[in-house]
């Protein structure tokens, strides 16, 4: 059954509105991310560094939290989708990079502001990249290190280091080397899994305990199980790709002798036809 045109047209309108409209719940959370970062980048300017990192994981926390709220109201929009990019460059892009620059790479000089810069470009070029494959892309998958995970690498080594202080757990050279892994990470067209697939997965016991004891290991040392956490998610792409090239040169050399072993009894055949 068709319906009129002039139900329709209301319907359609009805959309663009909901489409247009501000909703006061999911903006609040991705405006409170957004009041978090700029706290970060304020905190690093005089010197606080840890309160400058614990600032930018609260704002990781309320990023993931506006879209679901958003969708559990119903309250998707246009306007929040624009927002929380914007703010997410903020927050995982200008902050992390304000924060590891103040902290180690100015001792640098030129090359610690363009290493610091090269990651906030390549945050930039990771949102824009993910906003175009909306929809185009496997959902279990991202290409490329998401920024999130990229500015807990960062800012989880600042933390780390602050919290370590008297045993100089990061060499300055590894804190440019690292800076710089994370950004060209996020814009390396490698893969890296999204655990999407894993909402209706059922797991093994030992999965709970695992998680349970990693959950007393955040208690005891959160910035230690955070770098570590997202440092293994953004090397995990590499080893994946990695695997991937190898299985395929195994495929490749067990097809070249059944291919040489093909042209051998075309070639008997040939001889025995003749």
């Amino acid at each position: 059954m068709q319906l009129p045109n002039s139900q329709k047209t209301l319907r359609h309108r009805r959309q663009q509105l909901k489409q247009n409209s501000i909703y006061l719940l999911p903006n609040a959370f991705t405006i409170a991310a957004l009041f978090f970062a700029f706290y970060a980048i304020t905190q690093s300017m005089h010197g606080r560094f840890e309160s400058a990192s614990i600032s930018v994981f609260f704002s990781m926390i309320l990023d993931g939290m506006d879209g679901r709220v958003a969708r559990w109201t119903n309250s998707q929009s246009t306007f929040g989708e624009q927002l929380d990019s914007l703010a997410d460059m903020v927050s995982f892009g200008v902050a992390p990079a304000m924060v590891v620059y103040t902290w180690q790479l100015h001792h640098f000089g030129k090359l610690g502001f363009c290493v610091a810069f090269i990651y906030c470009a390549c945050a930039a070029l990771r949102l824009a990249l993910f906003n175009v494959l909306i929809g185009k892309v496997d959902k279990k998958w991202f290409i490329g290190v998401p920024s999130p995970t990229a500015a807990a690498m960062v800012i989880g080594m600042v933390w780390l280091g602050c919290r370590h202080q008297d045993k100089m757990v990061f060499n300055s050279y590894f804190v440019l080397l690292l800076t710089l892994f994370a950004g060209l990470s996020m814009v390396a067209q490698v893969r890296f899994w999204s655990f999407k697939d894993m909402k209706n997965r059922q797991v093994p016991f030992v999965v709970i305990v695992v998680f349970m004891l990693l959950l007393s290991l955040l208690a005891l040392e959160p910035a230690g199980v955070l770098f570590v956490c997202a440092l293994m998610y953004s090397l995990s792409g590499y080893f994946y790709a990695v695997w991937q090239k190898i299985q395929l040169n195994k495929q490749k050399s067990f097809r070249q002798p059944e291919n040489i072993s093909e042209n051998i009894t075309e070639k008997e055949n040939q001889s025995t036809q003749n």
